[in-house]
């Protein structure tokens, strides 16, 4: 799957409750999101206007790994179509 161009952070991290991600801390423009399923696992997200590709990838192959599952899968669920 193709991953989209125009993600936020704030819209990534609202996104991630999906997989029971919730903020544990900020500091800065950089959220500590932290999730109990399949064992406790911390990821960061950037509070950016627009998400770098790369950066996106790398946060959902973060959960997709934790996850037991792909990063494909991770994206369809979290962005649909």
């Amino acid at each position: 799957m193709k991953l989209p161009r125009d993600v936020s952070g704030s819209d990534l991290a609202r996104a991630l409750a999906i997989y029971g991600y919730s903020v544990t801390r900020q500091t800065g423009s950089h959220l500590r999101m932290t999730t109990q399923q399949n064992g406790e696992y911390h990821i960061t997200v950037p509070l950016h206007r627009q998400l770098r590709v790369g950066t996106l990838a790398a946060i959902l192959a973060d959960v997709a790994e934790h996850c037991n599952t792909t990063r494909d899968d991770v994206a369809e669920r979290l962005f649909g179509a």
